[in-house]
């Protein structure tokens, strides 16, 4: 067999297996994702809890760490305050009234 034989073999065998691209077109659907602006859930110190209360609360509330928890007390107690979660407003209003239920001083902004 001579290179133009094996050549016309090869491209039969390529156009056999060939197969047209598949076009997959889009429903022309928008959809409107709603951009929720990201808040602060902040931490006051309130010279009257436990460091251990807090900590456990932060736990308990906020899903933190333990190691989490601890130096968010650390730094309220230092600073005065500290931003412990983010998110919209819904994902942590409820975190903000169980921390308020608990005695805490939180807010969100």
């Amino acid at each position: 067999m001579d290179c133009n034989e094996v050549c016309q073999k090869l491209i039969k065998l390529d156009t056999k297996f060939h197969t047209k691209p598949q076009r997959y077109e889009e429903s022309g659907v928008d959809v409107l994702v709603e951009d929720e602006e990201k808040r602060l859930l902040v931490l006051h110190n309130d010279e009257v809890n436990t460091f251990d209360f807090v900590i456990e609360s932060l736990i308990d509330v906020c899903h933190h760490t333990v190691l989490q928890a601890e130096q968010c007390t650390w730094l309220v107690h230092f600073k005065g305050k500290c931003d412990v979660k983010n998110g919209s407003y819904n994902f942590l209003e409820p975190m903000c009234t169980a921390l308020l239920d608990r005695g805490l001083s939180a807010e969100i902004v």
